[in-house]
């Protein structure tokens, strides 16, 4: 009888229910799968050295531009009925879904030796075989790109995040992130040095909170340390942060002030185009998310437009908007927006669904804006994280920030007020506009 001191992990897993089996491990990268069945990303790394290593005679860095993939083959051990990119999401961690689908889409997985498609059903017998990219590297090489500091001590830093940067790698944007900026400030520019907490290194995401979209630009916090970084998040984690975004929107949003009260879940089309996107739906894949809003400002005469701004026709039942056009004359309006739940793209599918696109979201329904000379203002979505405020993580001082308007944004507004401006007589807003265009 074998012992399980003398079982290889192999054996384990297989024991254990483990539906997969490894074939092909690269000479000197040691076993690619962990106990949990799962593929070690710096076992990618070793193997796609050693492969180089082998063939060439010379080491390579890992990372580089001439960095090799390494095939990695499954064989379905029991009947998972998965699809395939599901299945593959659950081996393959550290990559995304929408990366493993572009991945299968390219020709990069293989199923029985056949071309698959990613909504392929996984059956006992099954064997798959994946070209795997190495991960991103943890290590956060610095750039000197521009930061926009609103506060910074030895615990903290408070950053006013201009848009079109990511904050922190990933696959198809390894370099100009916000984490390549902050470790050149922390050597170059800082007067209190530091570096980023180690919580989230091992996913590339040293001392990241929280995140806004690549094109939101506004209030986002790092972590400096391992104590403030958990604290933070604890803050994070139970609503104890105060939050305000504004944004610029298509048509006169009524009324003044609203909770909309919509569940969202993913798109139910997983066709290119679609499968980033969010919507409201009233099924079990929704889930509940709340945004206050309160209008700022209303621009303008005219009617609000409809419609997507490619021209396409949104499957009927899944988040398209109401039939009804907006009541108000108004061209744009200025909103202030107090998030009560943090789902993805939450703002902008809520808005988006009321038919209120942001202005630039392109991916909502929205459109870029022009001015009176026909030169394009903005054409990212014109959406600002402008309020954050929490307990400071080691001193308990309630700090508060209010990020400036600037470029784009800034411009957009100013243009907008030249048509004309009028505000609703409403209370419980924290955003002064005056005191943030710049």
């Amino acid at each position: 009888m074998t012992s399980a001191r003398d079982q290889s992990p192999g054996e384990e897993q297989a024991r254990a229910g483990e539906d997969v089996t490894l074939l092909n491990a690269e000479p000197g990268a040691g076993p690619l799968l962990g106990r949990d069945g799962k593929v070690d990303p710096q076992a990618v790394v070793r193997a796609a050295q050693a492969e180089r290593e082998n063939e060439a005679g010379e080491a390579i860095e890992p990372g580089g531009d001439d960095a090799l993939l390494t095939r990695v083959a499954f064989t379905l051990k029991t009947d998972v009925r998965k699809r395939l990119d599901k299945y593959l999401c659950d081996r393959i961690t550290f990559m995304s879904r929408s990366q493993l689908q572009r991945l299968i889409e390219g020709g990069g997985v293989l199923v029985n030796e056949r071309l698959p498609k990613a909504s392929t059903v996984l059956r006992a017998g099954d064997v798959v075989e994946v070209v795997v990219p190495p991960p991103p590297s943890k290590d956060i090489q610095p750039e000197d790109i521009p930061l926009d500091v609103l506060f910074e001590d030895e615990h903290l830093v408070v950053l006013n995040k201009s848009p079109d940067i990511i904050v922190h790698p990933a696959r198809s944007h390894l370099r100009g992130t916000m984490l390549s900026a902050l470790a050149y400030h922390f050597k170059h520019r800082s007067r209190v040095g530091g570096g980023l907490s180690a919580v989230g290194r091992d996913l590339a995401r040293p001392g990241v909170v929280h995140r806004l979209d690549r094109h939101t630009s506004g209030c986002i916090v790092f972590a400096k340390t391992e104590e403030a970084h958990w604290k933070l998040g604890h803050q994070f984690e139970h609503r104890r942060v105060e939050k305000r975004y504004l944004a610029v929107v298509h048509g006169g949003l009524e009324p003044p002030s609203d909770l909309i009260e919509l569940p969202i879940g993913p798109h139910p089309s997983r066709e290119k185009g679609y499968r980033e996107k969010y919507v409201v739906r009233h099924d079990q894949l929704g889930k509940p998310s709340l945004t206050l809003y309160r209008v700022l400002e209303w621009y303008g005469p005219g009617t609000a437009e409809s419609g997507n701004a490619d021209g396409r026709e949104e499957p009927k039942g899944w988040g398209t908007r109401p039939a009804a056009a907006p009541a108000r004359r108004a061209a744009f309006t200025l909103v202030e927006l107090e998030l009560r739940t943090g789902r993805t793209h939450q703002i902008r599918v809520h808005l988006s669904h009321l038919g209120y696109p942001i202005v630039g979201d392109d991916m909502y329904g929205g459109r870029a804006f022009a001015g009176p000379d026909g030169r394009v203002i903005i054409q990212r979505q014109a959406l600002h994280a402008a309020l954050l405020a929490f307990q400071h993580p080691v001193t308990g001082e309630a700090l508060r920030f209010t990020a400036p308007l600037r470029g784009d944004m800034a411009q957009l507004v100013g243009a907008l007020r030249r048509t004309g401006v009028e505000r609703p007589a409403l209370g419980g807003t924290l955003v002064d506009v005056d005191l943030l265009i710049v």
